[in-house]
């Protein structure tokens, strides 16, 4: 059995919080990160953590101003809809079912409201403890700690109790190179991953390579617009009804301890941002 993950005091030192960035890796992965000098991309991860946050990287990861980036660059058929966003919800739902409840400064901080009767009482304490929380300091993510506290709610898209199928796009350098395609959300969720061909790269699994969306090819050109200028970037999306929707973009894809199968992929992956990473090569003059 998987041991727990290990609990430690928020806003440690540097120093300390390095320590705690080896020893989560390790607990995870079974090796200890180079951080001083990455090679794979859950080692890539570590270091940025290291390396800390800014403010443009805040917006693109708030899940309320990144709307506004989305619609600069994509326009606002890009984006679901926003219901209500604040930090408390009010003591009964006052939008149509189904909906969606998620805090805007985090990860996996989502409640789904399908019907009436659904526990309001329960989705209301959850919300309150999400926004008590300092998630940018459990693993080590600045960016979310620069992120105000808030809750967004949103309308449930596509028919439910189904989640839609979430397409991951690994943006190195301004282009996208892979696809993560995850399914069974809500439930028995694994992914698939995919380079830019649409050719699988993970390991064979008991799903068959899922069909490419209709809209990859404008997916594909959106999650390069909003990675422009950056060395790496993440940006998920979805389609509804043939329809391309934004749906978030991440620094920190798994907070750098999700496995690869084949492991090999954690080093391609890295070659990849390292390649981003690198200088572009001087001219010489004819």
């Amino acid at each position: 059995m998987q041991a727990a993950l290990p609990t430690f005091p928020a806003r440690l030192t540097p120093a300390r919080t390095r320590w705690r960035i080896n020893l989560t890796y390790w607990w995870r992965h079974g090796r200890w990160p180079k951080l001083d000098d990455p090679r794979t991309f859950t080692e890539l991860i570590q270091a940025r953590k290291l390396g800390g946050a800014n403010a443009t990287m805040a917006r693109m990861a708030d899940k309320v101003a990144a709307k506004h980036i989305v619609a600069a660059q994509l326009g606002s058929d890009w984006l679901i809809p926003t219901l209500w966003h604040g930090a408390d919800l009010p003591e009964r739902p006052i939008w149509p079912t189904p909906f969606v409840v998620k805090a805007r400064h985090g990860c996996n901080q989502t409640a789904f409201v399908l019907d009436d009767a659904a526990d309001w009482t329960a989705i209301r304490a959850r919300a309150k403890r999400w926004m008590e929380a300092d998630y940018g300091y459990w693993l080590d993510e600045d960016v979310y700690a620069r992120i105000p506290h808030g809750l967004i709610v949103e309308p449930f898209m596509g028919p439910p109790p189904m989640l839609p199928v979430d397409y991951k796009f690994y943006v190195f350098g301004g282009r996208v190179e892979y696809v993560q395609v995850h399914l069974g959300r809500g439930g028995r969720h694994r992914w698939i991953l995919l380079d830019r061909q649409w050719r699988r790269v993970s390991a064979a699994s008991v799903d068959p390579d899922p069909a490419a969306p209709v809209s990859l090819a404008r997916m594909v050109a959106a999650a390069e617009v909003l990675a422009a200028g950056r060395d790496f970037l993440r940006v998920d999306l979805y389609q509804i009804g043939g329809r391309p929707l934004f749906g978030e973009m991440t620094f920190y894809p798994g907070s750098g301890l999700d496995r690869f199968d084949p492991i090999s992929l954690d080093r391609e992956l890295g070659e990849c941002w390292l390649r981003a990473l690198a200088p572009e090569p001087e001219r010489v003059a004819a």
